[in-house]
């Protein structure tokens, strides 16, 4: 029978359930399962794309475009696969099938209730997923923490899932935090001890407890915490600060998780293959060589808004031996002159122009990009970074005063960037953007084309509904800003600038495939370029 690994958190969010899913993930498909992992957020929204990146993350993008979490990106940079939209379980989603199931009479003239309607619903959506992917072992990760008033119809139906199941083919994995209390060093284990007791009034026992703290545990608190929340000692799992997140997944497998977690399912013991992860997480902590990055966006304040981005660049920093050290440009700052823009990029060894939507730090940016491309420093432009590349190029090359994206102004006298065909009168803002993965045309013997190592055609994932305007293509070639993508309905997708070590835009968004053991093509050469390979 197919096995289920939930996992809840305590205390507070933030607290990295979704890493500890992603870790437990890769311990057990190293060991030789097939797994899948969902994130269940417990939000009314159908899908995190109309989401502030303030309010949530970055929304990462799935191939079959989806618009979902941010553990969505955890989970498959950990377990080296692709996901589908459907592994991103919400509220909304929930209510809104069970709401449409009512309209057509399905209930049959049945009061509709929380139970057993909408969590049998739940244990559909979990159910479903499972099966269409094959897995062995499904993780459900529970988001919120224990005691949110929007989490308890999950958290029931999870612990219905238990009973129906039975206690080997279910296990209850609990995120807590261990506090440390500075004025005398020790670490408080109340507050976990409180979460357990939440937990286990909504009626589910953890299996096992994932500590999470600034230092390791001590023996004493680990003690505690097993004594206090019925859980054996073998099976309170510290989990203390690392310097990279990539180390998680070996902190918890040296603890022995995965043994406990195979005796609680009835799983055969296995040792995980880990040889090239550890590799990874090596080449990453003694990486010498530090390659000052300029980070330019307007979501700089919350660094899980480009969480993906500064993944990509880790990722594809192992293999040069190089340590990227990012320095966060808010475009807003250089927009009302509280940053002065030909001072900000000294000792810059490379810049990223990130993603973002709206009026707001659009001046900024393109400030930004008239210094870099004087400078020749070497600059990646993502998505609406790429429209800014062209906007600027326009204005401060081309002369036409006034180019702009008719995003941020639409009278613009030369809208080089324009609104998709199919756009203009959208009912629904969410999931009608140009989403998932699709085809990019490359154009033999460009940067781009040898970048992707002299393909006809590659795949990246698309988050966009404004693109660069083909009416003022010749214009741009003549001068040098070249087309070396293009789409499948021939619209520019990558655009690079003759002459320059690197100053390449693409409207895809690259970052999204990015593997820890299988870097993201576009980020590698971009680091190349930093340091001159």
């Amino acid at each position: 029978m197919r096995k289920y690994v939930i996992v809840t958190g305590g205390v507070l969010s933030g607290l990295g359930k979704g890493v500890t899913t992603a870790s437990l993930g890769l311990l057990l498909k190293a060991s030789g399962y097939s797994v899948t992992a969902i994130k269940i957020d417990p939000y009314v929204n159908v899908d995190a794309g109309t989401m502030n990146p303030y309010m949530h993350g970055e929304v990462f993008v799935t191939d079959d475009g989806g618009e979902t979490d941010l553990d969505i990106g955890h989970y498959e940079r950990f377990l080296g696969m692709s996901l589908s939209k459907k592994n991103n379980i919400t509220t909304g989603k929930v209510y809104l099938e069970v709401i449409q199931r009512e309209r057509r009479g399905d209930y049959l003239g049945q009061t509709v209730q929380i139970i057993p309607h909408v969590t049998d619903m739940i244990k559909q959506m979990i159910g479903e997923v499972a099966e269409e992917q094959g897995a062995d072992i499904a993780l459900v990760e529970i988001g919120g923490t224990v005691g949110d008033i929007e989490s308890l119809p999950f958290l029931e139906a999870v612990r219905q899932l238990a009973l129906e199941l039975g206690p080997r083919n279910v296990a209850f994995v609990h995120v807590v935090l261990v506090p440390l209390l500075w004025t005398t060093g020790e670490l408080k284990t109340k507050p976990a001890q409180h979460s357990v007791q939440e937990l286990r009034r909504i009626g589910i026992q953890p299996d096992i407890i994932v500590a999470r703290s600034r230092v390791p545990l001590t023996e004493e608190a680990r003690r505690k915490i097993s004594l206090y929340s019925n859980v054996p000692l073998e099976a309170v799992i510290g989990n203390p600060d690392v310097e990279v997140v990539y180390e998680v997944p070996l902190v918890l497998h040296g603890q022995g998780i995965l043994r406990v977690l195979s005796k609680k399912l009835g799983l055969a013991p296995a040792e995980p293959e880990l040889s090239q992860w550890r590799e990874f997480v090596r080449r990453v902590k003694e990486a010498g060589k530090e390659v000052s990055i300029a980070m330019v966006g307007k979501y700089t304040r919350l660094r899980d808004s480009y969480l993906s981005i500064v993944e990509a660049l880790r990722h594809a920093a192992a293999p040069l031996g190089i340590k990227p050290v990012l320095k966060w440009v808010e475009a807003t700052d250089i927009e009302r002159g509280a940053i002065d823009v030909s001072a900000v990029f000294e000792g810059i060894k490379g810049a990223v122009i990130l993603p973002g939507f709206g009026r707001r730090g659009v001046e900024g940016k393109i400030r930004a990009l008239k210094e870099l491309r004087e400078r020749g420093i070497p600059t990646l432009g993502i998505c609406f970074g790429l429209q800014m590349m062209v906007v600027e190029f326009a204005r401060n090359v081309l002369g036409l005063k006034g180019a702009h994206s008719t995003e941020v102004d639409p009278s613009t006298p030369y809208p080089v960037v324009d609104l998709l065909k199919g756009q203009e009168k959208l009912k629904y803002l969410g999931g009608t953007m140009r989403l998932g993965s699709l085809p990019i045309k490359l154009v033999p013997g460009t940067k781009a084309w040898k970048i992707y190592g002299g393909k006809e055609v590659v795949y990246e994932r698309h988050r966009h509904r404004y693109h660069i305007n083909p009416r003022y293509l010749d214009a741009f070639e003549a001068a040098g800003f070249i087309v070396s993508g293009v789409g499948e309905e021939g619209l520019p997708e990558i655009m690079e600038l003759k002459g320059n070590k690197f100053y390449i835009g693409t409207q895809a968004h690259p970052e999204f495939k990015s593997r820890p053991l299988n870097p993201a093509k576009m980020f590698y050469a971009f680091l190349r370029a930093t340091v001159g390979v």
